[in-house]
């Protein structure tokens, strides 16, 4: 049984897409692995801000929204669906969590979209919408890993709502203290390497 504890375990960590990755869906994309297990897995790539305000489809949700207050493109799936997304301060600690709000990793966890906004308002620490999702059948992501399309680092709570979504992917890289460090200064465009 050791293999599902180690499928199980990317829930919550972010993959971020390396130089070598070729699929333009991903190209520098940050995602946030919501859920990981035998049967797949399915993640939000969270530095892809679209033009949309979220009042524009989700109204009641967009005061709990974070900056900038737009719907991200979580991915190429069902684009049509939206996925929130919250940072409950506190959320990771056993505390009862908030009606309409499931923990995926720590303080970070998966909002009800139905539910009333009213009732998660005052535990939100930030809000993001996405319409869509990235999703990997059984054993594709493991596949995607070993040709080295991704690293996998840990999330921070901040990973979700970060303000300026188009550094995400330097930052990220940044803060890590290994090899991967380096690979933020990777230019855009490769031939100028």
């Amino acid at each position: 049984m050791s293999g599902m504890t180690e499928v199980s375990s990317l829930t919550g960590r972010l993959l971020v897409a390396t130089p070598a990755l070729a699929d333009p869906n991903f190209d520098r994309a940050v995602v946030l692995l919501l859920d990981h297990d035998e049967e797949g897995s399915l993640g939000v790539v969270l530095n892809r801000p679209t033009p949309v305000d979220v009042g524009d489809i989700l109204e009641g949700w967009a005061d709990l929204a974070g900056e900038p207050q737009v719907v991200f493109q979580g991915g190429p799936v069902s684009l049509d669906s939206a996925l929130g997304v919250a940072v409950i301060p506190g959320g990771s600690n056993g505390d009862s969590a908030p009606l309409g709000w499931r923990r995926v990793h720590g303080a970070i966890g998966l909002v009800d979209l139905e539910a009333p906004p009213e009732l998660l308002a005052p535990a939100v620490g930030s809000l993001r919408i996405f319409a869509g999702y990235a999703g990997w059948g059984p054993g594709q992501l493991e596949d995607e890993l070993v040709e080295g399309a991704w690293y996998v680092v840990e999330s921070e709570p901040g990973d979700v709502s970060c303000p300026a979504p188009e550094t995400l992917w330097r930052e990220v890289l940044r803060r890590q203290r290994n090899e991967l460090a380096m690979v933020a200064t990777y230019p855009d465009d490769p031939s100028l390497n």
